[in-house]
């Protein structure tokens, strides 16, 4: 039986790190990484049983410190990456690894719940991400559809490419990009963009976006003041390789067309503090969902520049010819671009929300007091979709 209402698992620690286990197609599957500064850190790994509505953990110890971003990756379901603090000579050091789940974790805490925190299991260290050269680490990025073999990690001012050897047990870096400028540059963020062969990346520091070539390691676009403040997230749109989702600390959600980064395509003003997240949905673009630290996590449905503005599949080259085509055909009216609901489950900032990668019309949000809440794209919404 399909119910609407969200579903509420509290972590006993702070956390703002959540992914969905990309390799993992069949079972709904979240990883959550814990911030805590008094006790070892974990990684819950949450499985969500949708015909019963029920949430299963395991917990996995992470005791290298306190985790600020997670990565599955697309080829192993073992496999993970995270960045973490820690503490070296009385100095907070940003670091990055690869990890891997022990072999038999599920049978770790499903027989007595309450009482599963008493032996959980450590992850296995595979190898080292960071490269002290290179500075502090922000995030790891795995290569969409990639075989596992290839990760990015952005360091201060450095976008570093990573081989990871057969069983990931050794990294190399293969090729590296520098953000060049005046004052202390820093990337925020990234996300690899899944168009183009993989041979694409964005980038956000300060206020800016930019897009890199991963062949030459070379910039190909800047969008100078993308936000008038801090740019958060970024994600690229599923289908339309040109569009980019972006969203920061001046409270809104931007969509670009990286072919022409004058002004945006369309611009959302929803939230009312920082937004943190934004994620397109993997199998219809034109569900967006974005958190921010004014505790909620707003769902739009951003049909206008979504693959299926008419009703059907478009491609960008139909869209840009054939605009007035379109309009004569009554029946295809294109639909309103509209907030489809926002989500109040969330008592502190939502930072992290994440689609999952086994069922498109499910998705988890993160609070930094350890809440995590899974809800579902409401029935109306996804009958419309698919009718």
């Amino acid at each position: 039986m399909e119910d609407d209402a969200p579903v509420i698992y509290g972590l006993e620690f702070q956390a703002r790190a959540l992914t969905a286990q990309t390799a993992e197609t069949d079972a709904i599957r979240f990883l959550v990484g814990t911030q805590s500064l008094k006790f070892d850190n974990q990684i819950h790994i949450i499985d969500f049983d949708d015909e019963n509505n029920i949430i299963n953990k395991n917990v996995l110890l992470h005791q290298a410190g306190e985790i600020w971003h997670i990565g599955a990756s697309p080829a192993d379901k073992a496999v993970l990456t995270t960045c973490y603090n820690k503490t070296s000579d009385s100095r907070v050091v940003s670091c990055a690894a690869v990890w891997r789940m022990p072999s038999d974790w599920e049978t770790g805490s499903h027989e007595s719940p309450d009482d599963s925190a008493h032996n959980p299991q450590t992850l296995e260290l595979l190898c080292h991400l960071d490269d002290s050269a290179h500075g502090n680490t922000s995030c790891v990025l795995w290569e969409p559809m990639g075989d596992g073999k290839h990760v990015i990690s952005l360091a201060d001012n450095h976008a570093l490419l990573w081989d990871l050897q057969e069983s990931s047990t050794q990294a190399t870096v293969s090729s590296t990009a520098t953000l060049e400028g005046k004052g202390q540059l820093k990337f925020t963020s990234g996300k690899w963009s899944p168009h183009h062969n993989c041979s694409q990346l964005a980038t956000a520091n300060d206020t800016a976006i930019r897009g890199w070539d991963l062949r030459t390691m070379s910039q190909i676009y800047c969008i100078e003041n993308a936000h008038g403040q801090l740019v958060r997230d970024l994600d690229f749109n599923p289908n339309r390789q040109y569009y980019l989702a972006s969203c920061g600390d001046d409270c809104k959600v931007k969509f670009w067309d990286v072919r022409n980064v004058q002004e945006p395509v369309k611009t959302l003003e929803e939230h009312s503090h920082w937004v943190w997240s934004v994620r397109y949905n993997h199998s219809h673009d034109q569900l967006v969902l974005t958190a921010s630290s004014d505790s909620r996590l707003i769902l739009s449905n951003m049909v206008s520049i979504s693959s299926e503005p008419f009703g059907h599949l478009v491609d960008d080259e139909e869209l840009s010819e054939g605009e007035d085509n379109h309009q004569d055909d009554k029946g295809k009216e294109p639909l309103k671009d509209s907030v489809v609901s926002t989500y109040e489950e969330h008592e502190d900032s939502v930072y992290a929300a994440e689609w999952s990668s086994a069922d498109p019309w499910l998705f988890a949000s993160l609070s930094y007091d350890g809440r995590l809440v899974i809800n579902r794209v409401p029935r109306a919404l996804k009958y419309r979709i698919l009718l």
